[in-house]
């Protein structure tokens, strides 16, 4: 028997166990380990998940007692499963494994990918906070404006109890707030369940993609990080990033989308620089040549609220995109600068437990707050560090109303950003032959509202 352990972040790892080698009598899983977001070690991947050949399930370690375990649990086989990692980053993985003796797999979508009995566009990236949420409601839409019900399928964030979040469905606010989610969560599901779209996520996608089959027309894949698809697609978009050129060909797998990609969706071109933007298509064309290339934007907009000149103003941004994503700024930072913000806090000498620990480990971050609420402990350090801040106003950049469930202290106003067409083909044009065929196509029935 071949014993493998699996590296993950919460995601992908359980996703690969469950569809490559839960079932396989030739191999024992004997432990995961866990990096990237906090406090998802510790833990144990449940025996409802796990199966039956795991009657007590499988541990969860910090990934820096890997060589620990290796030795410990004699491992034949070590299998990468989390993204978003440089491939320099990667190597260093590897040369790790290898050095105590073991192999060093990475699964590719061949032995992950669920076949879907509906019609599949997979959105994904070629780093974090590209802005594949914002292309994956386009496309939803686009697909709504044809007569088509889009079923969106996000990409895992099982930080809770795993056991009970192995099929979670989203058709309402309510259905969000009853999950008792992570902010994080809450940024990926509330805006597509605001427009009226049900979105699925959860650990286990088979399961998953059984019960989504039976009320979509066709189901919208939301990318996570910049992992590649857990589900076979017809069409593949990739959202590249101009203000990181260069990083769509030195992250993991995020140049594996890039290569796999229909259609490569060029992102903020509004923000970003002529020779940036120049770079990343003469890398796109120098991988995918036959890819369809359509430039996008994301046009950021403020709520009305009170003004911003002459104010302390603390902008609260996306904690995965300035984090894992290696971003120092986002959306928030654009909205204050463009409505006359001209004294930004810096949060930095106010951040209290976990949140300063964010700021040391990720010192690229600048004057912003990362909105990091992975546990009840976080989300309470969050708002105490807004409260040591004192500011006058609250510029919110995050994609979800963090005000909806904490009291923070300020009047607030949100920055909102959706995907806008920047020249052509527009997203519609391009993705036109798929959505014409689909919307032609006689469906077998569906079950609306499934719950």
């Amino acid at each position: 028997m071949r014993r493998v352990l699996i590296m993950g972040a919460g995601g992908r790892d359980f996703h690969d166990f469950n569809v490559h080698y839960r079932n396989d009598p030739t191999v024992e899983v004997v432990a995961f380990t866990a990096a990237q977001i906090p406090g998802i070690d510790r833990r144990t991947y449940p025996p409802e998940l796990a199966g039956a050949r795991y009657p007590v399930g499988i541990p969860i370690h910090p990934e820096a007692e890997l060589e620990a375990l290796l030795r410990v649990h004699h491992v034949d086989e070590v299998v990468l499963a989390y993204s978003d990692l440089s491939h320099v980053e990667v190597m260093h993985r590897a040369s790790r494994v290898l050095a105590a003796g073991a192999s060093f797999t990475l699964l590719g979508p061949q032995d992950s990918c669920l076949p879907v009995a509906r019609p599949v566009v997979a959105v994904c990236a070629t780093r974090t906070g590209c802005g594949k949420s914002q292309v994956s409601r386009a496309v939803a839409r686009l697909l709504r404006d044809r007569g088509l019900v889009p079923v969106l399928i996000r990409h895992p964030m099982p930080y809770g109890n795993l056991a009970s979040m192995a099929v979670q469905r989203f058709g309402s606010l309510a259905d969000i707030d009853a999950a008792s989610p992570t902010i994080e969560e809450r940024e990926e599901y509330e805006r597509p369940v605001e427009e009226g779209f049900v979105l699925y996520a959860g650990v286990d996608y088979a399961a998953i993609v059984a019960r989504a089959e039976l009320e979509a027309d066709v189901i919208v894949w939301d990318g996570g990080n910049n992992d590649f698809p857990f589900l076979r697609a017809e069409v593949t978009i990739t959202v590249a990033d101009p203000l990181r050129p260069g990083h769509e060909l030195s992250y993991h797998p995020g140049e594996t989308n890039l290569r796999r990609a229909d259609l490569v969706v060029l992102g903020k071109t509004d923000v970003a620089s002529v020779d940036a933007i120049a770079e990343v298509l003469a890398n796109v064309t120098a991988v995918n040549p036959s890819a369809t290339v359509v430039r996008g934007a994301s046009p950021v907009s403020l709520d009305d609220g009170p003004s911003l000149a002459g104010r302390r103003v603390l902008v609260v941004e996306d904690g995965p995109t300035i984090t894992h994503g290696g971003m120092a700024f986002g959306a928030g930072t654009v909205a204050a600068a463009a409505h006359g913000a001209d004294t930004v806090v810096d949060p930095r000498p106010f951040a209290v437990g976990g949140i300063a620990e964010t700021f040391a480990r990720y010192p690229h971050i600048g004057a912003v707050l990362p909105a990091m609420g992975y546990s009840p402990t976080q989300l309470d350090e969050l708002t105490r560090t807004i409260a040591a801040v004192g500011p006058d106003v609250i510029v919110l950049g995050t994609p979800m109303d963090l005000a909806r469930i904490v009291d923070l202290g300020a009047p607030v106003r949100r920055a909102r950003y959706e995907y806008a067409d920047a020249g052509t083909p527009t997203l519609a044009e391009a993705l036109e032959p798929w959505l014409a065929r689909w919307a032609a196509t006689d469906r077998p029935p569906r079950k609306r509202g499934t719950s």
